[in-house]
């Protein structure tokens, strides 16, 4: 059960009190300020009956005692208690006992302030020794110093044991309330930043014949807001940590892609993203001058491991582009296209003279999903230039011509089932030919002007083949799209690249097979991901194991996956929205709906949606057929 309200955090199991096993405390900026927090009554600790998370940054227990002599086997005392991220713990008694109660609480409190990656490599010692402080208790060591203080303030409070004690006398009927609060350093209490008017996420919501559609979209939206970053250095500027519990911090591809897919809650957090990111941007000489940054990612057993810098630079002018169509200012745009320029400067110059882009550089292999980026980045790209009286968009399509004429020649590989796209190509010239999720890029070519997607890498006939071979159920595993073909060699379920179910992924595969008129498959997989997040109490996390759906099964979890995950959560937007199949063109003052004929889920209504800078709703029927509900003054809907 994770709380989340960035920079903190609260983990624990689905019983309730924090043991200090584990990953279990309160957390701020990565350190555990608090790893036990042990509630018991009347000498018992409560049975919980009840784990229910009620927000993105609260859980809510309840849990059950028996406290009367020969009062029979019906619990007399009910414990509730409200955790929540910004570290704040709410614990009421209720008494349904015939006669007042004297009830004695203690709380057992203690902490190792150790940092959450050596928690997780295993690496912490033991608990630190408490001192009595103000209303609680107080821990200090090198690295910092947490203190919990209590309302009202306890009876008794032992340093050596770490614990606070109460007597209450409850009459019947009656509660008491016992509130705690974890700080850090003395520092103030954490608010979710996307809790705050000042959020840059519309909150939207979503109504219609499936249950799930709004429950689904909700938490998705509260997950968003609560993995919201503002930079430090520029605190107007917003973007999304990667994930939690154990991704925090600023991963360039993931907050570039997340902010990608909810461009349909508005364009402000694109722009913070942008603006974020192009401060990291090499400059200067070299061959580096203009990428962004960002890690190497494993790539599963067949490959090595890529570099994320190269498809955060190639992402950075594709989220350019589309926001600008979704509704962002000229002004901001403007802004930002030097940076946009120097990425695609990179491009050019890191390909040469050749059609392909190797990642990692130099040297590497040439991968599918690269040539797919930066084929988008070329096109979305010179569209921005052009817009802009900026020079170099002719170059930029003309390269492009010349990479889909290689492409669909060099990767494509003829076999008895029809063929399929190669994974990637050696340095050596070998093509690679297990089949992997990384193909659904190929189907992401990205939003032009009037609406119109861009041309993609593959012709018509290979992208056909392409779509069934997602719908087979050597991809399709019934829970979403597999990271690599149960038949290829490698295959491991839980492998991150080599089987797991990316929500990513899946949803772009869902969203690029809309587009390409796929839906039978699209409508599969987008189905399964539903059934997915049910079963995940509609929180997605970013990955699970890619075992074969079966009759009364359920996905399993898989143990390094984070949750809430940002991309998995703007996932939930894009899987919804694709439903009404939106694409604005913000400049021209259109917006073209082109919606899933078959209406997968039935009746689907979407409202507080934004285009142009404007609320923006929509309603798709059980016939497919859409309608625009709410939308700004002078926005005329495409043909």
């Amino acid at each position: 059960m994770i709380c989340v309200a960035l920079p903190s955090l609260a983990i624990s199991t689905e019983q309730g009190q924090l043991s200090g096993r584990g990953l279990e405390g309160y957390y701020r900026a990565g350190r555990r300020v608090l790893s036990r927090c042990q509630v018991r009554v009347a000498g018992r600790e409560p049975l919980v009956v009840q784990a229910r998370m009620v927000a993105a940054d609260r859980v809510r227990f309840v849990g059950t005692l028996r406290v009367t002599p020969h009062g029979g086997p019906d619990p007399d005392v009910v414990v509730e208690w409200t955790r929540s991220a910004d570290g704040t713990e709410r614990i009421t008694l209720r008494s349904a006992a015939l006669r007042p109660l004297r009830l004695p609480v203690e709380v057992a409190l203690g902490t190792d302030l150790a940092d959450l990656g050596a928690i997780a490599a295993g690496a912490v010692g033991p608990e630190l020794t408490a001192s009595v402080h103000d209303a609680g208790l107080r821990w200090s060591c090198a690295t910092g110093t947490s203190c919990v203080t209590a309302d009202p303030p306890p009876a008794d409070a032992l340093a050596s044991a770490g614990l606070l004690r109460w007597h209450f006398d409850v009459p019947p009927g009656g509660s008491v309330t016992v509130e705690l609060r974890v700080r850090l350093d003395s520092a103030g209490p954490v608010r979710a930043m996307g809790r705050a008017a000042t959020s840059p996420l519309a909150p939207a919501r979503a109504t219609g014949d499936d249950p799930r559609v709004p429950v689904l979209l909700r938490t998705s939206v509260e997950d968003l807001q609560a993995l919201l970053v503002r930079d430090p250095t520029h605190p107007m500027d917003t973007h999304l940590a990667a994930g939690a519990p154990w991704r925090c911090g600023l991963a360039p591809a993931e907050a570039l892609a997340a902010a990608r897919m909810t461009l349909p809650l508005g364009t402000r957090l694109a722009a913070g993203t942008l603006r974020t990111l192009s401060r990291t941007q090499v400059s200067g000489g070299g061959p580096q001058s203009g990428l962004i940054p960002g890690p190497r990612r494993d790539a599963g057993a067949h490959l090595p491991p890529g570099c994320t810098g190269t498809e955060a630079t190639l992402l950075f002018p594709v989220l350019l582009a589309e926001a600008r169509r979704w509704g962002l200012p000229d002004q901001e745009t403007e802004e930002l296209m030097p940076a946009a320029e120097r990425c695609l400067s990179w491009l050019r110059a890191a390909v040469g003279e050749g059609p392909y882009l190797r990642d990692p550089q130099p040297g590497g292999p040439v991968r599918c999903e690269t040539q797919a980026h930066a084929h988008r980045a070329a096109l979305l790209g010179s569209d921005l230039l052009d817009a802009f009286g900026r020079p170099g968009g002719g170059g930029l399509r003309d390269w492009a011509h010349r990479l889909r004429a290689a492409f669909r020649q060099d990767f494509w590989i003829d076999d008895r089932g029809g063929g399929r796209p190669a994974a990637a190509r050696t340095p050596d010239g070998r093509s690679l030919p297990h089949l992997g999720a990384t193909t659904v890029h190929l189907l992401d070519t990205g939003l032009l002007g009037g609406g119109e997607h861009a041309p993609g890498l593959l012709d018509k006939v290979q992208t056909e083949q392409l779509a069934r071979l997602l719908g087979s159920p050597a991809m399709d595993s019934g829970w979403g799209l597999r990271g690599l073909g149960a038949k290829e060699t490698g295959y491991n379920a839980f492998g991150h690249r080599s089987g797991a179910v990316r929500v990513h992924e899946t949803a772009i595969a869902v969203a690029g097979l809309t587009a390409a008129g796929y839906e039978k498959e699209a409508g599969s997989l987008l189905r399964g991901v539903l059934a997915a997040a049910e079963a995940f109490g509609h929180r997605l996390p970013e990955m699970y194991a890619g075992e074969q759906r079966t009759e009364g099964s359920a996905p399993l979890p898989h143990p390094a996956a984070c949750r809430p995950a940002a991309t998995a959560a703007a996932s939930g937007v894009l899987l919804l929205t694709t439903l009404a199949g939106i694409r604005p063109d913000a400049p021209a003052g259109t917006v073209t709906l082109r919606p899933m004929d078959s209406a997968p889920l039935g009746e689907i209504g979407l409202t507080g949606l934004r285009v142009a800078g404007a609320p923006f709703s929509v309603r798709i029927s059980r016939l497919g057929l859409a309608m625009v509900e709410e939308a700004t003054d002078g926005l005329q809907l495409g043909v």
